[in-house]
């Protein structure tokens, strides 16, 4: 068996000042900062904050009764809220270079084996956010809005104001994206040892009971909703105990590698 004690450590001579890290950093944010004004001067120009704000509506435009369209209560709104989602797209758009440049800071400071266990998870955790944020959009709106439609009372017309959906629809898209990360948190708690993958399958019942409070909270007032997040949530999960069985047999550092082997 190998002494870790006498191994060389792998970061040796590649410390830097403190000074030196604090403009690495101020560069890695400027430059982050110019990905996303790049996005958003294309969105600007094509296809136009109108346009991405009708993109962004026409799950909902599709439910209204004819006649009926969306409202601006306030007096800039028709302005304001169409750059506001310019903005949000740019900044959506931009996400992988934006966590490239956060992994380029990092990464110097981390060993081979972290560098194996955080570059697979930042790239996963980026894509399950799109993924859940694309399944709200394409399948839950198209799926809740009608039912709330037809729960409308006859008395009332619906004008839902662009303001206040552009509210609900980042608050969806943040609680479907977040609620699509459950493998990332599954296999982080595995890695760390916070819990064991026998304990993860026993928690089964548990985690299936505690998927559907959440999308009792965050989703519409509807069943459909309700069981379209409760079943990926749930497939995620089983995804998060194979994810993890592999994730904790490849990113071991090199003294647990030697103390298995030992064992």
């Amino acid at each position: 068996m190998t002494d870790p004690v006498n191994k060389q450590d792998e970061l040796a001579g590649t410390e830097q000042p403190f000074v030196q890290h604090l403009f690495e950093l101020r560069d890695r944010l400027l430059r982050s900062l110019y990905g996303v004004a790049a996005v958003l001067v294309v969105l600007l120009f094509y296809p136009g904050p109108s346009k991405l704000y009708d993109l962004l509506a026409m799950p909902l435009v599709k439910t209204l009764p004819e006649g009926s369209r969306m409202i601006a209560v306030g007096v800039v709104s028709p302005f304001l809220v169409p750059i506001k989602v310019s903005v949000l797209a740019a900044i959506g758009l931009a996400l992988p270079w934006i966590l490239y440049q956060i992994w380029a800071f990092v990464a110097p400071g981390l060993y081979k084996h972290e560098k194996k266990l955080v570059l697979p998870l930042v790239a996963a955790s980026t894509i399950l956010f799109y993924l859940g944020a694309a399944f709200c959009y394409f399948f839950v709106f198209g799926q809740a809005f009608p039912a709330i439609q037809k729960m409308a009372p006859l008395s009332v017309a619906v004008s839902p104001d662009i303001e206040a959906y552009l509210d609900f629809v980042i608050t969806m898209f943040i609680a479907f994206g977040v609620a699509f990360e459950v493998p990332i948190v599954v296999v982080i708690l595995a890695r760390l040892g916070v819990v064991t993958i026998v304990q993860l399958k026993s928690y089964r019942t548990y985690f299936v009971v505690g998927a559907a409070a959440v999308a009792g909270l965050v989703t519409p007032p509807d069943p459909v909703s309700m069981i379209a997040l409760l079943i990926p949530m749930y497939l995620l999960y089983e995804l998060g105990i194979l994810a993890a069985q592999l994730f904790i047999k490849h990113t071991q550092a090199p003294e647990e590698s030697d103390a298995a082997k030992t064992y």
